[in-house]
């Protein structure tokens, strides 16, 4: 029941009608009598600054939700940014702290390396290949350098992107290996699909899956199917792989801990969502 002392988090891009954490987070806050909800709310990208900063003077916000187109935008807008931000170049999710200023954080990342730890599978001290240094690809590299791999190479054929993302870990996690990678995954541990191939059918792999050892863990970002052409062959070559809806479940209760609200498992929120 939405009352006057609802918490309201709002859930700000566009267009609205794919988004899914409202399907998650408010089974979950019913769930658990907590008091909140998250509100679907389209805003056009040149509307953008001006409603954020509109949105955040209501008495009865507490925090919002940042998608596409807004991630880059944001950080613009902000009184302070997370170290995963600033290595992302990109924010998806703001609170208020106690003075009323705007936080900033990245959470893609995050998802992506529980996801891979609840798996069982070491980050710290692994060699990793993301492909793809876009908004996901950056926010998960950012991820695994502070979780403490050991190299990060990082390969996209937009060279400025790339080289830019290497500057940017190469300057806030000092201690990790940078370099430019390849679509060759051999002497890899952990190999990230952080690009749109894989949303249509026809689209080319992202590596040389022939190069690709059964050792190797393979990580997929792409959620319109969950095991994507990509996956398919990594599991027919014996790899553990996670499917993208695994980072969207996982990033929640990081979330809800940067929200203050009581966290969750994974496991529970696949449980109660209202999504398939």
């Amino acid at each position: 029941m939405i009352s006057g002392t609802t918490r309201i988090i709002a859930h700000l891009g566009y267009p609205t009608e794919t988004f899914k954490s409202p399907l998650i987070y408010n089974p979950y806050f019913e769930k658990h009598s907590i008091d909140a909800v998250v509100v679907p709310m389209g805003c056009r990208a040149e509307d953008f600054p001006e409603f954020l900063r509109l949105v955040f003077r209501l008495s009865n916000i507490h925090g919002a939700l940042i998608t596409m187109p807004h991630k880059v935008t944001t950080m613009d807008l902000l009184h302070e940014l997370s170290t995963r931000a600033q290595v992302a170049g990109a924010c998806n999710a703001i609170r208020l702290d106690e003075h009323r200023r705007l936080i900033g954080d990245m959470f893609d990342g995050e998802g992506f390396v529980r996801g891979v730890l609840r798996k069982g599978r070491p980050v710290a001290d692994t060699k990793v290949l993301v492909v793809g240094s876009g908004g996901v690809g950056s926010a998960i590299a950012a991820s695994l350098a502070a979780a403490a791999v050991r190299r990060i190479a990082v390969f996209d054929a937009n060279t400025e992107a790339m080289h830019g993302l290497m500057a940017r870990i190469r300057q806030y996690y000092p201690g990790v290996e940078v370099a430019a990678g390849s679509r060759d995954p051999q002497g890899f541990d952990i190999v990230v699909n952080a690009t749109p191939l894989g949303m249509k059918s026809d689209d080319p792999l992202p590596i040389d899956v022939s190069r690709l050892s059964s050792s190797t863990f393979v990580g997929e970002v792409v959620m319109k199917q969950e095991i994507t052409p990509f996956l398919e062959v990594a599991r027919a070559r014996g790899c553990d792989f996670q499917v993208g809806t695994d980072m969207l479940f996982e990033q929640i209760p990081a979330y809800l801990e940067f929200f203050g609200f009581p966290t969750t498992t994974a496991s529970e929120l696949r449980s109660i969502a209202c999504i398939s």
